[in-house]
């Protein structure tokens, strides 16, 4: 009994949250009662030869930001082209499948198209995605005043109804049968698909065949070839094999936006704060923030799949150490610049330890304090060589930037610190790194220390290593250093213990 009254209890209140919602939409959405009818045709006419301001007469609710750019060029390319592939792949918060009930809905009250089709991962998700369209057809308060009351007897369901101008809505889920989706004469005109592509089933490379191959044979070709059809799917790359990475390779257009753009700033401003991406950012794994905001699904561990953490002998027993600098290009700490890694190296009996370093965004000056910073944890017990990437292209910025300030550091603060440019030539990146460090770590020959292990820029390295790729997805300037430090021990023990070449002898007798 007390269990029913409570279910009950939760029923009214959530029915109640509801309502007012509804409300909310409906006021939001009143129209001025002084017009004429001719003044509402003229506005009407008006607003439909001016789409973005239909858009923000007809949704206030949903348009209390300004559109972006990348938004405005999306609604002409969808409006402008009956026939068109669209693939969106915007990151969460920038409002792409909002935008898109924005056009089909302005296409469907137009009389542009006729026969909607909403496909999503499962039914109960496509009538959840079809839900927003049909509560702004039944209680839009302008959309009724400017184009009458759409709701009609002759259907009306979560999952499919058809508009006063006759338009039909259908929503089905992946693997549904899409025949039938005729209005009277007219084949779907529209396809809309949201969220086809789920994090369980892209592990799986059968399934995300067999929902390709359903699209393309059991929903595409519903279409009628003389009548144009709009395409819109909606969806962020969340593995490498997917639909919507399948879908882009056939789009007319293929629209990727990250939360920030490529110079490292809000895509959206007017939505999304720095501080606002950077708190969302620091609640989660670098991993998941890559998948949903930057289109860049990254398998932890696909090359390196896990470091050996241990302890590094007393440094005394090391024949030299190492500091590698990898300046990054810039004299910013903003996210706009690469991140810039210094690190203290050691090899001992076949063993490369990565000691200590720094793995951030810094100024060009930090950056050389990060050599002083080494040295002197060193303290003279070994001897310490300092290198540093360097480059044709780096080596004018070397030499008029990094010198100086190596230079003046040395007489203010009274420091034999001389740093060596690495003008080595080196290969492709990505294939530097998996060639010369993957065989060490995978046999535990690259040990990094446990005493460092909760030291930030310690699991910033860490971080860069797990998510490595040979596709250079995410910054691997960490790895890069690390990997130009073990160049460096390479050659110095080399040049300490050269081969000795004995000559061939004359003699034939010997051996």
């Amino acid at each position: 009994m007390t269990f029913e009254k409570t279910k009950q209890s939760d029923i009214k209140k959530a029915m109640d949250v509801w309502k007012v919602y509804l409300n909310n939409l409906h006021s939001a959405t009143d129209v001025e009662t002084t017009l004429s009818f001719a003044e509402r045709e003229q506005k009407r006419i008006y607003l439909e030869n001016h789409p973005e301001e239909w858009i923000k007469f007809f949704f206030p609710k949903y348009t209390k930001y300004p559109f972006a750019n990348f938004q405005k060029k999306a609604i002409r390319r969808i409006l402008d082209n009956p026939e068109w592939y669209e693939v969106l792949s915007w990151a969460r918060g920038l409002s792409k499948s909002t935008i898109t009930m924005f056009c089909v809905l302005y296409l469907a009250l137009t009389g542009k198209k006729k026969n909607i089709l909403l496909v999503s991962s499962s039914k109960d998700n496509a009538e959840r995605l079809l839900e927003s369209y049909k509560l702004n057809l039944e209680n839009n308060a302008r959309i009724e005043t400017y184009y009458g009351k759409q709701p009609t007897n002759r259907k009306w369901t979560a999952c499919e109804f058809i508009t006063k101008k006759g338009v039909a809505f259908r929503g089905i889920g992946s693997g549904q049968p899409p025949r039938g989706t005729s209005n009277e004469e007219i084949r779907p005109d529209v396809v809309l698909i949201d969220d086809i592509d789920t994090d369980e089933d892209v592990l799986n490379p059968d399934i995300i065949e067999k929902r390709w191959n359903w699209w393309e044979r059991a929903v595409y070709f519903t279409r009628d070839a003389s009548n144009p059809m709009l395409i819109v799917f909606c969806g962020n790359i969340i593995a490498p094999d997917c639909c919507i990475v399948r879908a882009g390779e056939f789009a007319d257009h293929w629209d990727i936006i990250n939360i920030r753009d490529k110079n490292g700033v809000s895509s959206w401003p007017e939505k999304n704060s720095e501080e606002d991406i950077d708190r969302m950012l620091s609640k989660t794994t670098t991993k998941a923030g890559q998948a949903e905001l930057f289109n860049n699904p990254i398998s932890e561990g696909e090359i390196f799949k896990e470091v050996k953490f241990g302890k590094v002998p007393n440094l005394k027993n090391f024949p030299f150490l190492v500091v590698y600098g990898d300046p990054a290009p810039g004299e910013s700490k903003n996210k706009k610049s690469s991140t810039k890694a210094c690190w203290l190296m050691g090899k001992l009996n076949g063993i490369t330890y990565i000691i200590k370093g720094y793995l951030d965004r810094v100024i060009n000056d930090e950056f050389i304090n990060w050599y002083i910073y080494l040295n002197q944890y060193v303290n003279g017990v070994s001897t310490v060589f300092n290198w540093m990437e360097n480059n044709k292209l780096q080596d004018p910025f070397f030499q008029q930037v990094f010198k100086p300030i190596v230079a003046k550091k040395r007489q203010e603060q009274n420091i034999p610190l001389y740093i060596k440019g690495d003008e080595e030539k080196k290969t492709d990146k990505a294939s530097r790194i998996e060639a010369r460090l993957e065989p060490m770590n995978r046999e535990g020959h690259l040990v990094f220390n446990e005493a460092e292990k909760e030291d930030p820029h310690m699991k910033r390295l860490v971080e860069q290593f797990k998510l490595f790729t040979p596709r250079l997805k995410f910054p691997a300037d960490g790895p890069d250093c690390i990997e130009g430090g073990e160049r460096m021990l390479v050659k110095k023990i080399y040049q300490s213990n050269p081969v000795i070449v004995i000559p061939k002898s004359r003699n034939k007798k010997r051996l």
